[in-house]
């Protein structure tokens, strides 16, 4: 489960170390000790190799510069298995061993289990890619700070969009775990409210090989088009779609479908399929254009969404620290609260209230460019259309 204490290329050698002035001014203060959780196995590891890659990059590029804050990045890696016992159990030996920055979790069900011991473990977390929004309503916690949309961003774009969509009856397709959950209610609250319709709704559980029983029951519902929340089984629905001739004549419209990874792993089959991202290199502002450029040149292709959400948040962390002067977990996460930090977005805000950090969130159609076939922003909704933390949050 666990993978053994990396120190990344940039810090192996002294001699290096020596002739980088700012790295040299980096041993005098304590290290960054950072805790990356990720699914190096189980449904999400696809998903987690770039998690994994992404917050890589970051403290490869930080360290290059000579650290944060005067400090060095040291990186511990650890496997969640893409469930949520074995998330808590990685994350909690990891704080326990001084790697008390955490990092990487993908499912919300993973997050929820680490989130609600940091306090006993001392230790932070920065969410990346879980969306669900119990992590910033009831399960609330001052240690934890979210960098990517939650569900209810997410909602309040969704509101606006289906405005625009083709169709007045949808079948649901989702995950049957709580982000799954939370995306079909959203959904289906968001089309109903345009007087439309949703008459089907099919929740798979985690670890689904086989989707032909919902297949068919889609086919035979004769939907307008299908609303799909399902991350780890994303892949072999949308083949299995493909071969059932389900589509292209029944559109698919994807909550985290519309991803790189999944789009890879099924040839032709997502294109012109439209859904949510939480990043893309199309995000016009000067953070992500560094960014993309950095990232290609070393990659030799364009980043993915994954892999840019897992950046951002790194980012974040890293300003954490250089506000708190400190890598004390409780001093960097109340440092972020309420502070104006740099991202992949833009200058943008984590709300004193919930921690979350508050963007722009974004339509994307996969369309073939450069002879690749990737998600292309079509729509880009203010951050001003965020709707106001949870009431159910005691910070």
């Amino acid at each position: 489960m666990f993978k053994h204490t990396k120190l990344h290329p940039l810090l192996a050698g002294t001699a290096l170390l020596a002739a980088l002035p700012l790295a040299a001014c980096a041993q005098g203060k304590e290290p960054i000790r950072i805790g990356l959780v990720t699914s190096k196995s189980g449904g999400f590891s696809t998903m987690g190799a770039d998690v994994a890659r992404g917050i890589g990059f970051a403290v490869d590029e930080a360290n290059a510069k000579g650290g944060v804050d005067g400090r060095r990045i040291i990186l511990a890696e650890g496997d969640d298995e893409s469930t949520p016992d074995a998330g808590r159990r990685v994350a909690e030996k990891l704080a326990r061993d001084g790697h008390n920055l955490l990092i990487g979790p993908i499912t919300s069900s993973i997050s929820l289990a680490i989130s609600q011991n940091l306090a006993r473990w001392d230790a932070a977390f920065i969410g990346t890619i879980s969306k669900a929004d119990k992590l910033t309503a009831d399960a609330c916690n001052p240690r934890f700070v979210r960098t990517n949309h939650s569900d209810a961003m997410d909602l309040a774009m969704i509101g606006e969009w289906v405005k625009g969509i083709e169709g007045n009856d949808f079948a649901i397709l989702a995950a049957d775990y709580v982000w799954g959950q939370d995306s079909a209610k959203s959904f289906e609250a968001a089309v109903t409210a345009q007087g439309k319709k949703v008459s089907l709704k099919l929740f798979a559980p985690l670890g689904t090989k086989d989707y032909a029983p919902y297949i068919q029951q889609i086919k035979a519902a004769n939907v307008d088009a299908i609303w799909v929340a399902d991350v780890s089984g994303g892949i072999a629905f949308v083949k299995q779609a493909a071969d059932f001739n389900l589509i292209p004549k029944t559109p698919l419209i994807g909550h985290a479908l519309v991803s790189n990874f999944v789009i890879d792993a099924t040839g032709k089959a997502m294109a012109n399929v439209p859904g949510n991202v939480g990043f893309t290199p199309d995000i016009d502002t000067p953070q992500t254009k560094a960014f993309v450029s950095a990232f290609k040149a070393r990659h030799n292709r364009l980043p993915s969404d994954t892999e840019g959400q897992a950046y951002n948040g790194a980012m974040v962390l890293f300003q954490g620290v250089t506000l708190a002067k400190s890598v004390q977990p409780e001093a960097v996460t109340k440092a972020l609260r309420g502070a104006r930090v740099d991202t992949l977005y833009g200058k943008m805000t984590i709300r004193a209230a919930d921690n979350q950090l508050v963007m722009p969130n974004y339509v994307a159609r996969v369309k073939m460019v450069d002879g690749v076939l990737r998600p292309v922003i079509e729509h880009s909704y203010p951050a001003s259309l965020v709707p106001a933390a949870s009431p159910l949050c005691k910070m």
